[in-house]
């Protein structure tokens, strides 16, 4: 099982940027694609972007395509999610995720992780 952390979170205007990340623990980071996902108030889980075990897959929701980059670094055990350009509908609470099996590629689906973390608060205001 792994641990994950997630920070960086917070109050910005529209237009703004933060930059979230979600550090590893517990079992061989690099070896397990990771995610973001994202829930809003009264919504449902959504995914937002994944990464493959060595960065070289990478997926986005079409909502946040040439706003946000997810990225990772192996050494750090540490994936990070750029959010340039925000808008009020990013709003929500965001979690990273790590993929049940090793060596994957990523997925858009929730049900292909199996370890979670608490989640960031990203609130966007107009």
């Amino acid at each position: 099982q792994v641990q994950l952390v997630e920070s960086g979170g917070g109050l910005v205007q529209a237009g703004g940027s933060l930059r979230l990340s979600c550090a590893a623990s517990g079992r061989t980071f690099s070896m397990y694609a990771m995610g973001w996902f994202r829930q809003a108030p009264g919504k449902e889980r959504e995914f937002v972007a994944s990464i493959s075990w060595n960065g070289g897959t990478i997926y986005y929701a079409d909502s946040v395509k040439g706003r946000f980059t997810i990225s990772r670094d192996n050494v750090k055990n540490t994936v990070y999610l750029q959010m340039n350009s925000l808008k009020p509908e990013d709003t929500g609470v965001y979690h990273c995720a790590a993929m049940s099996f090793a060596y994957g590629l990523g997925s858009t689906s929730s049900t292909d992780f199996t370890s979670w973390g608490q989640g960031t608060q990203v609130t966007v205001f107009s």
